[in-house]
């Protein structure tokens, strides 16, 4: 047996950069070094946010209450603690920031939006290609009233569109809709599990029966805010959030259908998992009680909201596993 080699420790040595070595091989350096990249890019993003000129929105349409045909529906409007937590835009004390094909109202509290609303035509949908991600500030908004890149640095948040890049892109100005969803007022953080899979699942089902609805659905999204809600980076993140969507069948009936995708456990540190979450439908009444808004006569176009009124205060949760348990 070999016995091994006498090291001779140099204590009075002092090693320079050139004397160390790398403990990754050449690929992980690589990859290291371009994700520092990465996170130096968006600190300066962070430090020098891009922010829209409030004159660049002229002549945006907004949210049309009366997309569909023979069916009116209004803008979500809160009630009771939510009507006193509406950011106000300039001498407009409703709030609403109109974009191309949707509307935004934003929480002065959490500095996020409290609802969006967007109309949907399947028919005249434009397919844009999804490049570069940039997200920029409204500038009809104070800086501070809106959370900033600073939010979603270096962890798991993504930069969850409430309005789904491609809702409102349909049209001749599809492209400038499109633009118009890469904002933070239309952006809400959400775990790469929820934003990516269980949310755009339900999103991606949406979009496609937009064309077996008419072609039309009006579509309002928004999260839960609670004061239990995760706090992290001087931010509340949102455990909960929820979609109620309006349109007419295919035999002309009005309806109306609401969804809450939630976490099934409480979370300790953001770094952690976020749990298993699971998408339920609900009824109107029961979103229009977690959100503080109100959407008008809706819950009468939705069976769960009637069932649950006729059955004098029964709740109805319907636990959505895959997209054809959705009733409409």
């Amino acid at each position: 047996m070999n016995s091994p080699r006498p090291i001779t420790v140099k204590i009075d040595r002092r090693p320079r950069l050139r004397d160390m070595r790398r403990l990754r091989g050449p690929e992980a350096a690589a990859a290291l070094e371009t994700h520092v990249r990465l996170e130096g890019a968006a600190a300066e993003r962070a430090a020098r946010p891009r922010i829209t000129p409030p004159e660049a929105f002229a002549g945006r349409n907004g949210f049309d209450k009366d997309f569909l045909a023979g069916f009116q529906v209004d803008m979500a409007k809160p009630v009771g603690a939510r009507s006193r937590d509406v950011s106000p835009v300039g001498g407009d004390a409703s709030g609403r920031l109109d974009y191309r094909n949707f509307s935004i109202v934003m929480s002065a509290s959490r500095r996020i939006a409290m609802f969006t609303a967007v109309n949907i035509e399947g028919e005249r949908s434009v397919s844009i290609e999804r490049r570069d991600d940039k997200w920029s500030l409204d500038g009809r908004l104070p800086v501070e009233a809106q959370l900033g890149e600073a939010l979603y640095a270096g962890n798991r948040l993504d930069r969850g569109h409430l309005v789904r890049r491609e809702d409102p892109n349909w049209g001749p100005d599809a492209l400038v809709a499109n633009e118009d969803t890469f904002h933070f007022t239309n952006c809400a953080p959400q775990m790469d599990v929820v934003n990516q899979k269980t949310w755009l699942g339900l999103e991606n089902y949406i979009l496609q029966n937009a064309r077996a609805w008419k072609d039309r659905c009006s579509v309002f999204t928004g999260p839960v805010l609670t004061g239990t809600d995760l706090r992290y980076r001087e931010a509340l993140i949102p455990k909960a959030f929820w979609k109620v969507v309006a349109f007419l069948s295919d035999d002309g009936r009005p309806s109306a259908t609401a969804y809450v995708v939630r976490q099934e456990r409480e979370l300790n540190e953001l770094e952690a998992a976020f749990g298993a979450y699971k998408t339920y439908q609900r009824s109107v009444r029961h979103v229009e009680e977690l959100s503080g808004l109100s959407f008008g006569p809706l819950a009468n176009f939705d069976g769960f909201s009637n069932e649950e009124e006729l059955e004098g205060g029964l709740t109805i949760s319907s636990e959505i596993r895959v997209l054809s348990d959705i009733r409409v």
